[in-house]
């Protein structure tokens, strides 16, 4: 392959020519405006170099967001592709590119930064910290994500986007039968944003476990950092597997090893244990932080404290041990024995069991509560009946013997879209709204937040519920095209129509973002929502160093506790504080990562090699780096704080 064919625009069609220019005209336009407004050196000392938890948090949100659009996008056009018999819209490669990059962005660049952004911004918050214990590995992290993720996405318009579906399993991954470079995008972006999602995981463990506030203790603490405790144990555990079947991936691809191959000894099913190793654990590093969420929002607007606090924490670490043992019920028709299938059954269903804990617990909550429906309690009211809906689907599919019939139909695609969406997207969008007032001092409006809230749950049902239908009839998943003798045209179209209804739900939520920004009224109250955890006990928006002084904790509702007991939570007297200074280094060493990657991705090794030794020179300069913060003084403190109250 030359260095034309290597760059070859992929499907020469008109419809990628107008994504190609769009994309083009939106860089431009973007670089003229900040330009024009004079705005580059802004966006380098507030956010490009910002090391501030919040501004991080932000940062990872709207990148998301952005993501979010993106695998909508691709969601939307396999809806519309798959809504007609015979239909001609995409050819096969172009399908098979489109799944996978579908699977990939929702999973790892918008579940995971939705997350994570939610938890840079509250869980210190929580916890009573100032920051979390690491500023500009956290600063790292984001931008490998970040850096990850647009190397990714460039695939679609340099090179070719990886084929082998989300899981990429071999030998349909290997140069054999893709020989294009999109699987090499697929194995170095993901290697990229996953070291920064592993360092991500160690930070935040050393912030919970070192960093809380004076007396809370681990069973004092708020359900969200429990349920980001436990989350960010299981990326420890699963990332470095997920890392080493990358590296071995780009081996194969990119060196001539056969670790995925049948030649030389090599074997296939090893990428598939490995794969499910760490992607099993995955679905619970993105539905446990929901858990928490949902803990918050619910005991927040049912005006209850959260039943039975002890058996939720236990039944989120019962989930995480049972998560790393399931892995194999995804192969379940590839050769296993009975008794391999019999253990991974029991397994599998087994883990409904403290999931059921939860919904109870939650239901427990609701009982006699004085609910009021706010956007985010919809949103986590929603989320309990059509969540049950996927557990049970869910628990059908464990079971081995019917997964022959269940097994690569629309029934399973339906099923972890049962699961996926309520349980996670859902969740966000309520954490996204629930915690908006605290990051910007002000409300997203209910009213347009409502009217997106049941465009998105009744078109969700209405997408992906005929295809259980179609699934037990027999429609297999990945098809790009079926024949009208089948009869799965009519739920299909139904599917599609659901897609639609989705975006406008999703376009409904961007405009109240626009909306709410423009006209919401401002103000500084703390608890807008007379919610209950700590972080509403600091100003609204929060300033630099989160609290003036560090809060005293004596109970999980320390914050209810300080309104309604009067209960004292700040004593002592404001003193000078030390905050880390913003660092270039972080945001220097992402796009060195960029430059790397899209060298390895093409096998231009004088590059990467400069790439690598750049990236070592960051580190170098960084251990050099004589950076001792900056002090904000007991003055400066006393001022804002007047400022602060003095808006509310």
């Amino acid at each position: 392959m030359d260095y034309f064919d290597r760059f070859a625009v992929p499907h020469p069609s008109p419809a990628i020519y107008a994504s190609m220019a769009a994309i083009a005209l939106t860089s431009i336009a973007i670089i003229v405006g900040v330009t024009y407004f004079k705005k580059w050196g802004y966006l380098w000392r507030e956010w490009l170099t910002t090391v501030d938890h919040k501004r991080i948090g932000i940062m990872y949100i709207l990148s998301a967001l952005l993501m979010l659009f993106r695998g909508g996008a691709d969601a939307i056009m396999m809806r519309a592709q798959t809504a007609v018999p015979d239909n001609g819209l995409l050819d096969g490669q172009h399908y098979n590119e489109i799944f996978t990059t579908h699977g990939v962005v929702m999973i790892l660049f918008m579940a995971m930064p939705f997350i994570i952004g939610l938890m840079n911004v509250v869980v210190p918050l929580q916890i009573g910290a100032r920051d979390v214990a690491f500023p500009r590995l956290n600063a790292i992290s984001f931008w490998l994500f970040f850096m990850g993720a647009m190397l990714f996405n460039i695939s679609f318009v340099v090179g070719g986007s990886p084929d082998a579906g989300w899981t990429a399993y071999f030998p349909l991954a290997s140069t054999e039968f893709s020989e294009s470079v999109g699987n090499n995008y697929y194995a170095i972006a993901i290697q990229i944003a996953g070291i920064g999602t592993l360092a991500t995981g160690i930070n935040f463990i050393v912030t919970i476990l070192k960093m809380r506030a004076p007396g809370m203790k681990l069973m004092k603490m708020p359900m969200f950092t429990w349920s980001i405790l436990i989350t960010n144990l299981i990326i420890v555990f699963a990332f470095p597997v997920l890392t080493v079947a990358l590296a071995l991936m780009t081996m194969d691809r990119l060196f001539g090893t056969h670790f995925f191959t049948m030649a030389d000894g090599g074997m296939d099913m090893l990428w598939a244990n490995l794969f499910w190793i760490w992607g099993h654990p995955e679905v619970y590093i993105v539905i446990l932080p929901a858990f928490g969420i949902y803990s918050e929002i619910i005991s927040t607007f049912a005006r209850r404290n959260l039943y039975g606090y002890k058996s939720m924490v236990v039944s989120m670490v019962a989930i995480s041990v049972l998560s790393f043992v399931v892995w194999a019920h995804h192969f379940y028709t590839m050769g296993h024995g009975v008794m391999v299938n019999s253990i991974f059954s029991i397994t599998t269903m087994a883990i409904a069991v403290p999931t059921g804990v939860k919904i109870f617990n939650w239901l427990f909550t609701l009982w006699k509560g004085k609910i009021v429906f706010t956007v985010p309690m919809l949103y986590s009211l929603a989320f309990i009946p059509i969540f049950t809906i996927g557990g049970v689907t869910g628990v059908m599919l464990a079971m081995s013997s019917a997964d022959y019939q269940y097994h690569n139909t629309m029934f399973l695609v339906a099923h972890f879209h049962y699961v996926l969406i309520p349980g996670t997207v859902f969740a966000v969008l309520a954490g996204f709204t629930y915690w908006w007032p605290k990051i910007f001092n002000f409300q997203l409006s209910e009213k347009i937040g409502k009217w997106a809230f049941w465009f998105i749950a009744i078109s969700f049902n209405v997408t992906f519920f005929p295809m259980f239908i179609t699934g037990l009839d027999g429609q297999a998943r990945r098809m790009y095209t079926y024949s009208e003798s089948t009869g799965f045209g009519p739920l299909n179209m139904l599917s599609f129509i659901g897609a639609l209804g989705l975006l406008v739900g999703f376009a409904l939520l961007l405009y109240n973002i626009y909306w709410s920004t423009r006209y919401a009224p401002r103000n500084t109250t703390n608890d807008p929502w007379n919610a209950r955890s700590l972080e509403w006990a600091t100003h609204s928006p929060v300033p630099e160093y989160n609290f003036a002084i560090v809060p005293t904790v004596n109970s999980v509702e320390a914050f209810w506790d300080s309104k309604t007991k009067g209960v004292e939570l700040f004593k002592g007297k404001i003193e000078e504080i030390h905050m880390p200074n913003n660092s270039g280094v972080p945001f220097v060493m992402g796009v060195i990562f960029f430059i790397w990657g899209f060298a390895m991705v093409f096998s231009m090794w004088i590059i990467a090699i400069l790439a690598t030794i750049g990236i070592f020179a960051c580190m170098a300069h960084r251990s050099f780096e004589q950076d001792h913060g900056h002090h904000i003084h007991v003055e400066e403190i006393e001022e804002t704080e007047k400022k602060l109250r003095g808006a509310k």
